[in-house]
């Protein structure tokens, strides 16, 4: 069964209890980072919790960062596309996933990527890059080899994934959003890497912000957000929100080593 979450009285939105439509579960999944095990530790246990409590519609949000860090980035994007022919989903698009895929045509952000953790990546793929790319040279066949190893249902997954979603009283997103500007007017670049501005800010937004790409020691609730980001690569601790009606919840998997 999913565990309580602490703090879920502070939530309002134009001052009344946040809800979603009736008949409706979703289940909000953090930053996966390459963890392949806890994706899979968590996905069997959210279908557990359905087959216990069924409802009419579970719907899955996963709020981007799939690869980089973790060991496990091809493959972690081999299960997820599988997991969405099966279930109604929804796949947000990460800061991760945008830099992987502007480097396919542009050599220039392989330094950057390389920082945030995209040599795991390309080790994924059986692609082992000379040095530290360096080297324009070395970078170019990192590139190409990219290009090759990456299976075309990996570049459309990549593709499709989505900035935000919107359900009910609630705004899915994988950074945040930019405070003083509509919800339906955000530019996909703070939807992705926004992180001061919005967290500081204590506006009533509309809706409450369900977001990530923040690590935090566990969920975080306050009056106009919740981040769900329990910083999975380095802590081993995946975690789910679960909302249905007015009610709030969380399942969440540890890796032994890392507990």
């Amino acid at each position: 069964m999913p565990s309580p979450v602490s703090g879920i009285e502070r939530l309002k939105v134009g001052g009344r209890v946040p809800a979603l439509p009736g008949g409706t579960r979703i289940y909000a999944i953090g930053d996966i980072h390459g963890r392949l095990d806890l994706l899979e530790g968590l996905l069997c246990r959210i279908h557990e919790d359905i087959k216990s409590r069924p409802v009419g519609r579970p719907l899955f949000v996963f709020l981007g960062d799939y690869i980089d860090r973790g060991v496990s980035s091809r493959q972690t994007l081999d299960r997820l596309i599988e997991h969405g022919r099966n279930c109604e989903t929804v796949f947000l698009k990460g800061n991760h996933e945008e830099i992987a895929i502007k480097c396919l045509s542009n050599p220039d952000l392989f330094g950057q990527w390389m920082r945030l953790g995209g040599l795991e990546t390309l080790i994924s793929y059986g692609i082992v890059p000379d040095a530290t790319l360096s080297k324009g040279r070395q970078i170019v066949e990192a590139q190409v080899a990219f290009h090759t190893a990456l299976p075309q249902s990996h570049l459309r997954f990549l593709r499709n994934l989505q900035p935000c979603f919107s359900c009910g009283d609630f705004f899915f997103a994988h950074a945040g959003i930019k405070p003083d500007v509509d919800l339906s007017l955000q530019k996909e670049k703070d939807l992705l890497w926004i992180r001061s501005e919005f967290l500081s800010s204590d506006k009533d937004f509309g809706k409450i912000i369900v977001h990530g790409h923040t690590p935090t020691h566990g969920i975080e609730v306050m009056p106009n957000r919740i981040n769900i980001d329990t910083g999975a690569f380095a802590t081993g601790r995946l975690t789910c929100l679960v909302i249905e009606g007015e009610s709030l919840s969380a399942i969440d998997t540890r890796c032994a080593n890392n507990v």
